[in-house]
């Protein structure tokens, strides 16, 4: 496992959790852009990259959804959810536990067992790759996390990193 860049995909991670920490469900919930998406459906949205490309995609299988018939998961509208702030937050945590335990025990030249089924699919060849595409995922998303706290609340610089 190269720690560098797990450490980093980690850091990517706390960060998101720390730019919407302090939001109350009401903010959480809240569309801030046009499009429509809530941090909160930003922060299952994560949830569910995570497991996608750690479990269906490196593993082949995935654990199943901790809820059951997932309309919420819809690739053709806003991030938005109608669960509440704790399920989601677990949700979340819990996929990061299990992607981690793939790359504690997983060597990240393993090609994946399973496939995504979007865009050029033929690109993901290891675990590294899904490594690297989780720590741009993940940055990505974190910009837009950025824009809607300081759109709620004037907030900003939250989740920075110490360079």
């Amino acid at each position: 496992m190269d720690k560098t860049l797990v450490a980093f995909l980690d850091a990517q991670r706390a960060r998101a959790l720390a730019i919407v920490a302090d939001l109350d469900s009401d903010r959480l919930a809240t569309p801030v852009v046009p499009s429509g998406w809530t941090p909160l459906g930003m922060i299952e949205h994560l949830g569910h990259a995570e497991r996608h490309w750690f479990q269906e995609v490196a593993l082949g299988s995935a654990v199943p959804l901790p809820w059951p018939d997932d309309p919420d998961e819809a690739d053709d509208g806003p991030f938005t959810t109608t669960r509440q702030a704790d399920v989601v937050f677990a949700f979340y945590r819990d996929q990061i536990e299990r992607a981690n335990a793939v790359l504690a025990s997983t060597p990240l030249s393993t090609p994946p067992r399973g496939r995504h089924n979007q865009g050029s699919a033929d690109q993901v060849t290891d675990l590294r790759f899904i490594v690297m595409h989780m720590i741009e995922e993940t940055a990505r998303h974190l910009g837009h996390l950025d824009v809607a706290r300081e759109l709620l609340d004037g907030r900003v610089g939250l989740g920075q990193d110490d360079l």
